[in-house]
């Protein structure tokens, strides 16, 4: 088999990884014809760890492979967590890189990151190693910073859907249906997990 050659890395949390998250990566991957896209788990997201308890990320990585199981090109990694500590997107694409010698890669980033790439500890790494790809609500494009050495920016038009998974973590402990907002298979795993307040028996 050919190895993939076009190769997106789209990271996040995913605490839970819900439809909005997949529709993003495949709009994304069938727009630039990637081969594949890694959902990456984040070990440590030292964005949001001081603002409120991440789930383990060994349940967040069942809960991402349970969600691509059946989807083509896209795949669940895991990178980050065998790394340890506090995860950087610098770091995961030295990583994909040695994993797949010679391919393009991508990191996909949402308007709100990008909007913030300044931010990101060692972005310049970032953009030198990858195409950075902003993934734009229909009509919408927000303004862009202005990338080293002129790197374009490659935009992206996705659906975009209203789920946060902040709005989804409070329906599960309030025993609110996650119905079609997050996949089947992905619920399974928090039922069986007791994620979020859930108990083993109960289903979200």
């Amino acid at each position: 088999m050919t190895p993939p050659q076009r190769v997106g890395l789209f990271g996040g949390t995913f605490d839970p990884p819900h439809v909005g998250h997949l529709v993003t990566a495949v709009g994304v991957r069938h727009a630039l014809n990637l081969d594949v896209v890694v959902l990456m788990v984040a070990n440590i997201p030292w964005q949001k760890v001081a603002d409120r308890a991440i789930t383990p990320a060994a349940d967040r990585l069942a809960m991402v492979a349970a969600a691509v199981d059946d989807a083509d090109g896209l795949v669940a990694g895991d990178d980050e967590i065998r790394a340890g500590g506090e995860s950087y997107t610098a770091d995961t694409l030295t990583a994909l890189a040695a994993r797949y010698p010679g391919a393009d890669l991508f990191t996909i980033v949402g308007d709100d990151a990008a909007a913030g790439l300044l931010t990101w500890r060692r972005f310049d790494e970032v953009v030198a190693a990858s195409t950075m790809v902003v993934v734009d609500r229909p009509g919408v494009q927000v303004e862009l910073p202005a990338l080293p050495g002129d790197a374009p920016w490659c935009r992206v038009e996705v659906p975009h859907l209203e789920v946060s998974s902040t709005d989804l973590r409070e329906r599960v402990s309030d025993g609110r249906p996650l119905d079609y907002l997050v996949p089947p298979q992905v619920l399974a795993v928090i039922a069986d997990r007791g994620l979020y307040g859930v108990t083993r028996q109960d289903q979200p």
